[in-house]
């Protein structure tokens, strides 16, 4: 039987505020297999993010363990490759010293940085674009840098914690269809969060749906897709049925969350 790459067992997390503990999440248990795409979906506040900090070991665990190939984690590494929702290159660094600014604190030579970053930056269609600056680039641009980077550290999962939330409609399609051809380059473990039904759908091989807070696993849906996928498939049968029953889901446990 083949080993999980990513294993989160019973963990749950508690904040302490100065009107007592807040449960943001409650135990919480799933396995990820190696180059598997899979997203979590839940409603604003369920604790998504809060799950994908833990993983990506930016917050302590309340109860509970994760593994990485086996191995329980102990705060950040370089298994773990990271994008936020928010844009976090460095501004006075070019586009390429971005991409490679982790090789270079690893004492990678300056030849293969730049060949790493020249593979990345085909990769995501940016080649051309090595000397210019964040405050030069779109916001799409800025995200492609940030996976880019990310993957240039070659990390055994990338964690993706809403990164085309910021983006508007048109922008935020295109990156999906992007990160799907890196994925399908790279076979990368993802664990990808998102609020959006049909990104799950569209980029995810599997769908946890998280209730509101305190969030906790609801369903895990497989996603009846083929790959390689393209955005005519958002118009299929199966993906509006699926998006119809996920809807459903997330609205039930969004109604609770405002109920008085």
């Amino acid at each position: 039987m083949t080993t999980p790459k990513l294993v989160v067992d019973h963990v749950g997390k508690r904040f302490t505020t100065k009107n007592g503990q807040v449960v943001a999440l409650e135990q919480t248990s799933f396995s990820v297999m190696e180059g598997e795409f899979v997203t979590i979906l839940g409603p604003s506040g369920c604790g998504k993010s809060t799950l994908l900090r833990v993983v990506a070991g930016l917050e302590e665990p309340s109860s509970g363990h994760v593994y990485v190939d086996g191995k329980e984690i102990h705060g950040p590494g370089p298994d773990r490759g990271m994008v936020f929702q928010s844009y976090t290159l460095y501004p006075w660094l070019t586009v390429e010293d971005n991409i490679t600014f982790g090789l270079q604190l690893r004492g990678i030579s300056r030849k293969e940085r730049r060949e790493v970053a020249q593979h990345y930056l085909e990769l995501i269609g940016l080649k051309g674009f090595e000397k210019h600056y964040p405050i030069q680039l779109s916001g799409g641009m800025k995200q492609r840098v940030a996976i880019a980077r990310a993957l240039a550290n070659d990390p055994e999962i990338l964690l993706m914690d809403e990164p085309f939330g910021a983006l508007d409609a048109q922008t935020r399609a295109i990156m999906q269809e992007i990160l799907l051809k890196v994925w399908e380059e790279t076979k990368k473990t993802i664990l990808f969060i998102t609020h959006d039904v049909e990104e799950s759908i569209f980029l995810g091989d599997s769908i946890y749906v998280m209730t509101a807070r305190p969030g906790r696993l609801k369903k895990n849906i497989k996603v009846p897709l083929p790959r390689p996928r393209d955005y005519h498939y958002k118009n299929s049968p199966e993906f509006l049925a699926l998006k119809q029953e996920l809807l459903e889901l997330i609205r039930e446990e969004s109604l609770k969350a405002v109920k008085p």
